[in-house]
């Protein structure tokens, strides 16, 4: 099994990669393969609403400048994916949000290929602003009818300059516990596989409030 991850914060082995690792420190227990992506040093431009991967269904977006269709491919041949950004203005920073909402939506209309992952997101922060930033996270995984892991409380860690994130004592725990958590329900799934007929997906019916 894989988890693939994605770092959303401009600083390659800032506060946001260090809880990433975090928690793939506690799969690589598991023996679950665990790789981190960078986005956020990465020039990735957004969503152009121009539909053109609905129209090709290729599992690509029509951009093709930035990494995003390589990262998609690696999100599609994962197991679980975990998403991590830090707080720019009490939201998702910038790059990381351009990404999310181009490879989420090439996932949804592409047979929704993340349906059933397992997903998680971890978040980190000075002060505030984090919880935010945590739910604008959790609904790309909703929204994809993917499998939410969890902790013991909000997967949010603090800290200013790198390496501050591990002097968050709880919020180390609560990242520790996230992968504990995740490495279980990857392998709950796993094996329940055999056993469980896939639920059929359904086709999604839009409602315009408009009359």
């Amino acid at each position: 099994m894989k988890v693939v991850a994605f770092n959303g914060s401009p600083h390659a082995e800032g506060n946001t990669y260090q809880s990433l690792r975090l928690v793939g420190e506690e799969l690589e227990k598991e023996n679950i393969e665990f790789e981190i992506y960078h986005v956020g040093n990465k020039a990735v431009r957004a969503c152009l609403a121009c539909n053109g991967c609905v129209k090709n269904k290729d599992e690509r977006c029509v951009i093709a400048t930035d990494e995003v269709n390589e990262w998609i491919q690696n999100m599609k041949d994962a197991d679980g994916i975990l998403i991590g950004s830090p707080v720019h203005f009490s939201g998702i920073a910038g790059a990381m949000k351009s990404f999310l909402d181009r490879a989420f939506y090439v996932a949804s209309v592409n047979n929704s290929m993340l349906r059933h992952k397992v997903g998680a997101a971890v978040v980190a922060v000075r002060r505030s602003g984090g919880v935010v930033t945590f739910d604008a996270l959790n609904h790309y995984i909703n929204y994809s009818e993917m499998i939410l892991s969890g902790s013991n409380y909000w997967n949010v860690a603090h800290g200013t300059i790198p390496g501050d994130v591990q002097q968050d004592g709880e919020g180390v725990q609560v990242l520790r516990i996230l992968g504990k958590n995740m490495a279980w329900l990857l392998k709950v799934m796993a094996a329940g596989k055999p056993l469980v007929a896939p639920l059929p997906g359904e086709k999604k019916t839009l409602t315009n409030f408009i009359r």
